[in-house]
Order: structure tokens, then sequence, then C-alpha cells
């Protein structure tokens, strides 16, 4: 049985982690994880083979001499030696949640410090038990910071990934209504997500909170250094020019003037504020931050723009939840277009709340003036509403390709389950 200190003399020979087999590359350790329906100690031959150097196991039957190393568990082997490679490190570490925003907050943020720093962040939305601790090994030791994504759906969760983490700093996006069934209703979201501000306030570190927001300042007291930003009374503070077709800010406290993004929707004011007061305590130039955050360009269908002929795309289907669903709603409702179109699919781990808040998007829908309504799949299907329903996102695709729109603007928005995106697949 190999200890950790062993372990991590091998990882620095070989500091690439793999847990897929398709795709390795050639040097990899592989650690052999298991699941529900699959044990990746059956996989340890073939991982071997296509030229891992070495294979984590946690089954001595699987063992092959030389080449395999046995753990008692090779998922608490992984997060030990994700640990162990942390404690190298003395530099700023942030860490990141929260209901809506993670991913686009840490990607803006990261944005900012590579401007000056070398920095390592989250590939994606790596952001669970598993991608921390990859994120963690991925950071090389000529790192100066690291931006750390932290995603979870029930109590404990938070709280566990700080322990291999170790944040410095840490951020709440916010704590709306997203996982009600993990976290038992908006109250255990708080209390959830707040277990990073818990790690921060035992742990001496230093909080950036949007000041708007009465709920952070409550869970935030305590903290040693706290860090604000938001519309007044903060320490960066701004207010939104415009919103069509981009974001447009303008700060009224602090070193940048105006700030033009690449991003729709004001909901994403306080995801580009975060990046700017981070930068800013960080001692990164105006320009610099300015020049970041302007240049940075969302992707993987997350508040995507997409101009197709004379129609205009907000492709928002990477995630759902009741609080960024009703964002999503308000922010097309509010752009003065004549034709408009939504196709929302259904939003998921909402538990007993799920069909309360179905209906409490539809009555939303209600209160605006639409050309079309399509609401696909899941508890949409639960109840009677007057819009067009479909089962899944190809019979939506199906009935969109007939419709032949023009100069309309369309919101295409979805948990991932829906895989909304698939309406626009060619």
């Amino acid at each position: 049985m190999i200890d950790i200190k062993e372990l991590y003399q091998i990882y620095l020979q070989h500091p690439s982690v793999q847990t897929d087999t398709r795709k390795l590359k050639s040097g990899d350790v592989f650690f052999a994880l298991k699941g529900e329906n699959f044990n990746g100690n059956k996989f340890v031959k073939q991982a071997l083979e296509n030229g891992a150097s070495y294979a984590v196991i946690d089954e001595k039957e699987f063992e092959i001499q030389g080449k395999t190393l046995l753990v008692n568990d090779v998922l608490s082997a992984l997060q030990d030696l994700a640990k162990y490679h942390r404690e190298q490190f003395n530099i700023p570490i942030i860490a990141i949640t929260g209901s809506n925003g993670k991913t686009t907050t840490k990607e803006l943020i990261h944005a900012v410090l590579t401007s000056t720093y070398k920095t390592y962040t989250t590939e994606g939305n790596l952001n669970n038990h598993i991608g921390i601790p990859l994120t963690i090994l991925k950071i090389k030791l000529d790192a100066e910071m690291a931006v750390i994504e932290m995603g979870a759906n029930h109590q404990k969760e938070i709280e566990s990934y700080c322990q291999y983490a170790m944040p410095t700093h840490g951020l709440i996006t916010n704590c709306g209504k997203a996982h009600l069934e993990g976290f038992g209703g908006e109250e255990g979201v708080r209390k959830g997500k707040g277990e990073l501000f818990d790690y921060l306030r035992k742990n001496n570190g230093i909080a950036f909170i949007m000041q708007d927001y009465p709920y952070l300042n409550e869970m935030s007291k305590g903290i040693s250094e706290i860090i604000s930003y938001g519309t007044a009374n903060a320490t960066i503070a701004g207010k939104i020019l415009a919103s069509e077709p981009f974001l447009k800010i303008q700060i009224t406290k602090g070193p940048i003037n105006e700030i033009q993004t690449h991003l729709v929707g004001s909901y994403n004011f306080p995801n580009v504020m975060a990046a700017a007061v981070i930068g800013n305590y960080f001692n990164i130039s105006a320009d610099k931050i300015k020049k970041a955050i302007e240049n940075y360009i969302p992707s993987n269908s997350r508040s995507q723009l997409l101009e197709v002929g004379s129609n205009k795309i907000i492709l928002d289907a990477y995630n759902a939840n009741p609080s960024s669903m009703k964002l999503a709603i308000e922010n097309i409702a509010s752009i003065n277009t004549a034709h408009k179109v939504l196709l929302l699919g259904a939003m998921a781990e909402l538990g007993a709340e799920s069909l309360a808040e179905h209906k409490a998007i539809v009555e939303l829908i209600n209160t605006k003036q639409w050309d079309n309504v399509v609401l696909v799949g899941g508890d949409f299907l639960k109840f009677k509403h007057p819009y067009i329903s479909f089962k899944n996102a190809e019979e939506a695709k199906e009935w969109y390709q007939q419709q032949n729109f023009e100069h309309t603007t369309l919101l295409i928005k979805g948990s991932r389950s829906m895989q909304m995106e698939k309406i626009l697949a060619r």
C-alpha cells in the first residue's frame, strides 16, 4: 500500500493525472475511480496499454507488478494528493461558488488575473469532488494565483472541497433557487454555499461580496477582511449604461471608467464587477482590467449572442434554475425589438418545489408579450398552459426549423439535461 508522500513523488515525475481512459495521454497517471455503474479498476490494463505511466487502484486483483499503485480508496487518494500538492503553494487561491454565474465569473476573473499573473483555473465546469482535485493537480510550480470553481447540490459539499483546496480568498456570486432538492430549500442553499465563508472565517481568509445582496453581508460577518462591489457603498461601485445588445458598465467608484462587454443581459453586471474588484485588489492596472473584460467572449452556450440571418439568438442553455430563468426572461422582455420568441427547457433538481417553480415561470411569461412561447420537457408537461409544448429538444428543433423567423430575438434556455442547444444543431 503506497502512502501519499510516495504517491506525490511519482506525481512530480509524471505531473498529469487522468480518470478517463478515453482522454489519456502518454505518461499520465491513471486514477481508477469507481461509480455506481462503473469500476475504473477494470480499465487499468487498457490505460497502461494506452501509455499511462502508472495506474492507481484500490482492488488488489487488478495489480500489475511495477505499474499499479495500490491505495485504500482511489477517490480519497486523489483528493489527498490534491491537498498535499496544494500545501506546497503559498499563493492566493480564490474559490468561487454560488447559484448562478459561477463559471462566467470565474472566467472573467481568470481573464483579468492572467493579464498580470501566472494563473491557473478550473477548466470548463470541473467543479465537483473529482474536478476540483484534478484542477488543483494541474497547478504547476510556476503558479502565482489560482481560481477554483466549486459547484454543490447538497450540504457539506463546499466544506469538503475547502479541506483540500484551502482557499485564501472566496466569492459567492449569489444564493438563488438552484438544487433545492439537495439543499432543502433556499435557506439550505445559503447554508450550503455559506460553507465557503465559514472556512474563510476560521482561516483568516478574505471575502469579496456583492454589496447589493443583504444576505451576503449577513453571511460574511466575522470574516477578517471583506472587499465589496456593487452599485453603491462598495470598494468598487458601478452602474449599467446599456444592456443591448451587450452589457456596458460605468464604474462610478474605482479606477476604471467604462467597460463594454460581450456579455448579454444586465444579470451579468455582478459578474463583471467581481472581476473588476478582484483585479483592483491585486493591483492590476485599470487598462489591463478593462481590456481583459472587454476581450472576454462567452462560449459553451452561456449567454452567447448569435446572429443567424436577420435573427438574434440568446443561447443560454448550459444551465437553468428558477432564479436564472426569471432573469433571462426579464432580460429579453426588456429588449427593444418587435418580435420575441421563448424556447425554454424544464429546470432540474428542484425536488418538491419543482411543479410550483415551473408554474411560476409560466405566470411570469403570461405578464409579457411574445410572438411564440415553446416549453420543453419535465414539469412543463405536467400542467395546462396556453403555450406550445414538446417532450424534448429534438421535437422543438423540428418546430423551429419550420418557422422561418425574420428580424426576431429568441431566448433558448434550459437545464443541462434538456440539451436545448440541439435546437440549433444542423
